[in-house]
């Protein structure tokens, strides 16, 4: 969410020298690309994972300013909600057995977080959406004590003028309204970083953007909000609807919602910078001292930081990122697509699964969004999102023109696992690491399970057993913590039958 800013008010004159800024940022950057001044490719990707606050009953708990002081390291964060924390992990190149590696420091850091929090009677769960949130727990008064939040809820509330309206229709239906945006604080994702040239930035952008739906359907894991079963990945409708800064009016107009998709394939990462500039109002125009063209013009490499923060107010699904190491600039896509869990070596093989697909995807002669519409890609997202594994995606088809639907773990295993592997083996990845972590992947697709599938499962049958609909998604939460402690991934999970349920009394 960026760096911490105190909580103020803004005139006319803040926002006209905001977006000043901002152009000299663009055209900062534009230079920048311009003269080549990038990092060298280096293969480097980054992780952060958001994560819940749960107490034994399986109920949230809103205590992350308790839990990290417990903490008390810095790859440890405060999140939106107070039931929230996020975790990030230093930068690893692609190469060799980093993601053996990657999964030891997970496994390591997240087990520190969990005992710490467990002295204060909670615990650390990943997992897309908390079942047993209630529409109360994301009430402003849950919102964390950090300035910056506060400041980016009062900013998009005043922008929209009027409560956010959640609805959403899935196997059932939810309606109802917020105050604030405090219900994003529901969606716990995971995000992945790949550094990159700029030369290869829009196509890894474009393949990131045609795999989007692919790697929903195949690690969808947020199927209840509020007590409803909702989509097989409720995250992104969930996120959209609460930082929607446009009333109806301007939705019918057309107006983009800052949570989005996107529109078309683009050929430069300035594309997307601009496009942020051109849509979408500032929602926190604070400025730095900077010149940017100044520091430019002089040698220097500006921070762009206007540029960064707009930047982080848009929140595209596959992000462009801005940054600067040891003076040097570099180019990141960010990609945001998964929900958090079910464990560490899910998300370990999420990830596996994602840069070897990228890579391919990205080096393929015959670029996939060549062959197929923006259109089916965002249609695909939207299936996925809704359907999880059980999906039909549309894919173009090898051996002639045009795409066609087809089943997602059809497509996975026949097609994007393939790919996935030869793209790891590009990136230099051991092959124990590579056949480890794709056949997770592929052992969902072939038991058609991930952890949408087993929660929904879980849960019909808690109430097939005579649980009432708060008590089953009470007991689906604590199985699913307790089986994410024991570390399998969720494809072996069991589903536990009726009987093992206690009966419902009185």
């Amino acid at each position: 969410m960026g760096e911490k800013v105190v909580a103020a008010g803004f005139g006319p004159a803040d926002r006209q020298r905001y977006r000043r800024k901002l152009r000299d940022c663009l055209e900062a950057l534009e230079r920048l690309l311009a003269e080549g001044r990038f990092d060298r490719p280096r293969n480097l990707m980054g992780l952060e994972i958001e994560l819940n606050l749960v107490g034994a009953d399986g109920l949230p708990r809103m205590m992350n300013a308790q839990v990290l002081e417990r903490i008390a390291s810095s790859d440890f964060q405060t999140e939106l909600g107070m039931f929230n924390l996020e975790v990030n992990v230093a930068p690893h190149r692609l190469a060799g057995h980093v993601f053996s590696q990657l999964a030891e420091e997970l496994r390591t850091g997240l087990g520190y977080a969990h005992r710490k929090a467990e002295e204060l009677g909670a615990g650390v769960m990943m997992i897309g959406i908390l079942p047993t949130l209630t529409r109360h727990d994301v009430d402003l008064v849950h919102l964390s004590d950090v300035d910056r939040y506060m400041l980016l809820n009062d900013q998009i509330v005043a922008a929209r003028g009027e409560d956010f309206t959640l609805e959403i229709d899935g196997v059932e239906r939810l309606g109802c309204t917020a105050a604030s945006i405090t219900p994003e604080a529901a969606c716990t994702s995971v995000q992945l970083h790949l550094q990159v040239t700029p030369a290869r930035f829009a196509d890894v952008w474009n393949a990131a953007q045609a795999v989007a739906a692919v790697q929903i359907a195949t690690g969808a894991n947020s199927p209840f909000l509020f007590g409803r079963e909702l989509w097989r990945e409720t995250r992104p409708p969930l996120f959209q609807q609460a930082t929607d800064t446009r009333p109806p009016e301007l939705q019918a107009q057309g107006v983009r919602p800052r949570t989005w998709f996107g529109e078309r394939w683009v050929d430069s990462a300035y594309e997307l910078f601009e496009e942020n500039l051109r849509y979408f109002p500032a929602l926190l125009p604070l400025c730095d001292d900077e010149d940017p063209l100044r520091v430019l013009g002089d040698g220097g490499v500006p921070s762009l930081q206007e540029l960064v923060l707009h930047n982080g107010t848009v929140y595209r699904w596959n992000r462009p990122v801005y940054g600067v190491v040891d003076g040097v600039p570099h180019l990141r896509v960010e990609n945001r697509v998964l929900p958090a869990g079910p464990t560490v070596d899910d998300v370990v093989a999420n990830a596996a699964f994602y840069y070897g697909l990228v890579r391919s995807l990205a080096e393929d002669p015959r670029p996939v969004w060549k062959r197929m519409s923006f259109a089916e890609a965002s249609d695909n997202f939207d299936a996925a999102c809704r359907h999880g594994i059980d999906a039909e995606l549309r894919w173009p088809r090898p051996g002639r023109g045009g795409t066609a639907a087809v089943p997602a773990v059809k497509l996975v295993r026949d097609e994007l696992l393939p790919l996935a592997a030869a793209g790891l083996d590009a990136w230099g990845i051991e092959p124990a690491d590579r056949d480890r972590y794709l056949g997770i992947v592929e052992e969902r697709c072939r038991r058609r399970f991930n952890g949408a599938s087993w929660q929904v499962e879980t849960f019909r049958l808690a109430q097939e057993a005579g649980l009432d609909r708060e008590a089953a998604l009470a007991a689906t939460a604590r199985r699913y913590r307790e089986l994410a402690l024991a570390g399998e991934p969720v494809h072996t999970w069991p589903v536990r039958s009726p009987g093992t349920y206690p009966q419902r009394t009185g």
